[in-house]
């Protein structure tokens, strides 16, 4: 061959060498590990003062307004992409507009069984004879989720939902509350995304300074195995339980499509064991939630999240 055409082959396969080695070692990227201690309960709490601050927040309200954007702010600053649902459902009230907020990390593809979806309500009860600002019904879950958005944000498909009109307005039933979470899965079900939907975690009602976390028995039970494991990961195993009874909440329309799905819920939220006395009333403040158990939760959640990762389909 002539060296004059021996050496510019020679370049060419060189830089055709190098190029191949950069875009296998992009595309081979590992997931940063999940650095789950770094759950602030300090910071998760600050966010439930902040919607507490905004005062009562029913679906509809300007209130809710001031919290969507709260939380839309929130989410973007930790580096998510934001949706938004809106829609205007029928409800005993009349007609009332629900907005359904979702951070989605950077990096999602969304194949199947990839997706792994936390939840939490932010509306309040509307109330007419007492304030109520729902720092634990509400607000608990929501900080929470914020402060797990911050510290997640580099995990590929994660998504952050915040649900309105969770709370019913009259009754709990089949036209009734749950307004987001079942328009959520809807969307879900209208694009054919179904499958994309690896697990279902919903938060709520987990701020209570005297924390006891237990998982009602219509939840999927290889997810609830893995929630043991995390606490136990955690060294928080003692905050963890299960309850032989079923819980009516924003993960039973997932549940429904077909998606596992957990509640973690704290119901005994009162002023002895036991009771529940606080649960939709004027007392549900934030002197009653605890940094602690925020942490406690959120720990737990982001060690669930990494063990997901790790987990066949639970389908």
């Amino acid at each position: 061959m002539n060296r004059a055409v021996a050496i510019p082959i020679l370049i060419v396969l060189t830089i055709l060498t190098v190029l191949t080695f950069l875009i296998s070692g992009c595309g081979s990227k590992p997931t940063p590990e999940i650095q789950w201690k770094a759950f602030d309960g300090q910071k998760a709490y600050e966010h439930v003062r902040q919607f507490v601050g905004f005062g009562p927040h029913p679906s509809g309200s300007p209130a809710l307004t001031h919290t969507a954007d709260y939380i839309t702010t929130q989410l973007r600053a930790a580096g998510l992409d934001v949706e938004e649902q809106v829609f205007t459902a029928p409800t005993p009230r009349g007609p009332v507009q629900f907005r359904n907020i979702i951070g989605k990390t950077r990096g999602s593809r969304g194949a199947a069984d990839q997706i792994v979806v936390f939840g939490s309500h932010y509306d309040t009860k509307w109330m007419t004879n007492f304030v109520f600002v729902g720092a634990n019904d509400g607000g608990s879950s929501t900080g929470v989720l914020l402060e797990m958005a911050r510290v997640a944000s580099a995990q590929p498909n994660v998504w952050f939902v915040f649900f309105d009109g969770e709370e019913a307005m009259v009754e709990y039933g089949a036209g009734d509350g749950f307004w987001g979470s079942r328009q959520f899965v809807k969307d879900l079900q209208d694009k054919n995304r179904v499958n994309s939907v690896k697990a279902m975690v919903l938060l709520d009602m987990v701020g209570d300074a005297n924390l006891n976390v237990t998982m009602p028995s219509d939840s999927t039970s290889a997810l609830v195995q893995r929630v043991f494991q995390a606490a136990k990961d955690a060294g928080h195993r003692d905050y963890f339980g299960y309850r032989n009874s079923a819980i009516l909440d924003d993960h039973v329309p997932f549940l429904e499509a077909g998606i596992p799905a957990v509640d973690l819920i704290d119901f005994e939220y009162g002023s002895a064991p036991g009771l529940n006395d606080y649960w939709h009333t004027d007392k549900d403040t934030l002197d009653k939630i605890s940094p602690r158990s925020l942490e406690i939760v959120g720990q737990t959640t982001l060690r669930l999240l990494a063990l997901l990762q790790q987990s066949p389909s639970l389908r």
